[in-house]
């Protein structure tokens, strides 16, 4: 069993920062990838910022420049520091890990809500 749990979401005002953080814990060998995906009301979940264990990063077009994700392959930990939000930004914010316990499966976690308003 393999748990996600995200912290570090709020309430910031346009052009402010926020940090999340997601920790993966329990019974498993690796965790290949670490990603941040958002979900807006009445929009698709959508992938915002991943990170291969190499540190290899790739990031959605919205988000260049203004996000950064880093990862802690020793303590299984990946964060999000982003700069610069802006009202289209507001979403739940969904912590993702592929692991490896008997094979490789997908792990969420329960979400951090952002909100980006004056």
């Amino acid at each position: 069993q393999v748990q996600v749990v995200e912290s570090g979401g709020g309430l910031v005002q346009p052009g402010g920062s926020l940090r999340l953080s997601c920790a993966a814990s329990g019974s498993f060998f690796s965790i290949n990838a670490m990603s941040w995906y958002r979900q807006a009301p009445g929009k698709q979940r959508e992938l915002v910022a991943g990170i291969v264990n190499s540190g290899s990063t790739n990031y959605a077009d919205s988000v260049k420049g203004r996000f950064t994700i880093s990862r802690d392959n020793a303590k299984n930990t990946v964060n999000l520091q982003m700069n610069s939000l802006k009202p289209e930004d507001t979403a739940v914010y969904y912590c993702y890990a592929r692991a490896f316990s008997s094979g490789w499966s997908d792990y969420w976690g329960q979400g951090t809500q952002v909100t980006v308003s004056s």
